[in-house]
């Protein structure tokens, strides 16, 4: 039987977890995940684990923030002061907004604290710094 390799294109379905059990994402019940081995599209570690996988084959996966969404960048935190916002916003802690600087790309941002002089925004991936467990089943090599 076929096993996958770097460039072969696959659908898998997939469940993600914290390393308390909470489930952040899954495709169980959803379209299966399409994509191509090797290509970048996917996380490191998730990328690696499918590799070598038959149809049909299922195995579950632990990793660390180097295979994941990274080590949290403390250059990715800052504060902004209120007075340059829109009047009519009113942030709330876990809010998250989308910012532009200039032509750069937009930045994902997360409110992590609000006071009245000033936000504290996380440009952090929110699962950056953490383990991620995959429970991972290869549906197909196409």
């Amino acid at each position: 039987m076929a096993q996958a390799k770097r460039g072969d294109t696959v659908r898998v379905h997939y469940t993600g977890k914290l390393a308390d059990g909470e489930v952040f994402d899954s495709s169980v019940g959803k379209d299966a995940l399409q994509f191509v081995l090797g290509a970048g599209q996917l996380i490191a570690g998730f990328d690696r684990a499918v590799v070598g996988m038959q149809p049909g084959e299922a195995k579950t996966v632990t990793f660390g923030p180097e295979e994941g969404y990274g080590v949290p960048k403390d250059n990715l935190v800052f504060v902004v002061d209120r007075q340059r916002l829109p009047a009519q916003l009113d942030p709330e802690v876990g809010q998250r907004y989308q910012l532009r600087h200039g032509e750069g790309s937009p930045l994902a941002v997360t409110v992590i604290a609000v006071s009245p002089e000033s936000i504290t925004l996380d440009g952090n991936p929110p699962l950056a710094g953490k383990e991620l467990t995959f429970e991972i089943q290869l549906v197909e090599i196409l």
